[in-house]
């Protein structure tokens, strides 16, 4: 039997009086901002390797500990210039509470070893001084998961399936990836680029304003849909959708723009005709998405 997909009150009145059960067990997914934080890995090899990846990717700061060799991957990073100043590397093995290294310097801890009993006791140790860890492949301690994951460009999505199925997590994000259209990665550059030039018309946060930027834009973002986004990249384009549409409070969809006299005309019958053409796509990724949901209410129960 389907559990029903999880789905948080919104703001549209058809959900007002909906109020869907709770379903306990979930993870809080969340979008880490990790520039620059200390984050603490313990271990050389390949699970190590795929760790620090992400987390140079998010910009952070990594203190590794672990002998050498190194996997090969690892001491490319290490001696690569674009990546080398986000590592600090200590070569010898972590020696638990004895360490002159103590987790409590560190934002996150993450290990990735061999040795159940040390990464149990690093698992206590961030317990007891309240820093959150992720032991690689003991689930029971582990306060975070990394999950399947896929990037393009801005957008990222994580597939967790609550520590039961990391396999299962990589097989649901094939299909996702391949359901992603081809433009996906400009269609999100160019809404962040018309949501941030709305935001200077109207800055300040909360309030009627603040309501009202958000109504609109997302008004604005189901007329345009995402096959045609991308050409919010144009910024004469964005101009024009605030000037006819955020200034006098309407929505302006493609077929409404006062084209007569622009330079960019000849996007407009981009606009009609680009929608993504394979319907096979759009609804190959419905499922996806409905899988994962679905997925994910079977979680790892600590």
């Amino acid at each position: 039997m389907a559990s029903q997909l999880a789905k948080p009150p919104t703001r549209d009145e058809a959900d007002q009086n909906s109020n869907p059960s709770i379903v306990p067990g979930a993870s809080l997914l969340l979008a880490l901002r990790l520039a620059s934080r200390p984050i603490l890995l313990i271990g050389g090899g390949l699970v190590a390797s795929q760790r620090l990846y992400f987390l140079l990717e998010s910009d952070a700061h990594i203190t590794l500990i672990s002998p050498s060799p190194l996997n090969p991957s690892i001491q490319h990073r290490i001696d690569d210039p674009s990546t080398s100043s986000q590592i600090t590397w200590l070569n010898r093995p972590y020696i638990g509470r004895k360490d002159e290294v103590k987790v409590s310097d560190f934002d996150l801890v993450m290990t990735a070893i061999d040795d159940n009993d040390l990464s149990k006791e690093v698992c206590d140790l961030c317990r007891e001084e309240k820093v959150m860890v992720n032991v690689a492949d003991i689930p029971p301690q582990c306060d975070f998961y990394f999950g399947a994951q896929l990037r393009r460009g801005p957008l990222q999505i994580l597939i967790s399936t609550g520590g039961m199925g990391p396999r299962a997590g990589a097989m649901i994000r094939d299909i996702v990836l391949e359901a992603l259209p081809p433009n996906i990665e400009e269609a999100v550059e160019g809404v962040g680029l018309l949501r941030a030039d709305l935001r200077k018309r109207a800055p300040g946060v909360g309030g009627k304003l603040g309501q009202e930027r958000m109504d609109w834009m997302k008004e604005t973002c189901d007329v345009w849909g995402l096959a045609k986004m991308e050409k919010f990249r144009d910024q004469e384009l964005r101009n024009n959708i605030l000037d006819q549409g955020w200034d006098n409070r309407t929505i302006i969809g493609p077929k409404e723009l006062n084209l007569v006299g622009q330079s960019w005309y000849k996007h407009f019958s981009d606009l009609i005709s680009s929608d993504w053409s394979s319907g096979l796509g759009g609804f190959g990724f419905g499922v996806a998405v409905t899988s994962v949901g679905i997925l994910l209410v079977f979680r790892y129960r600590r």
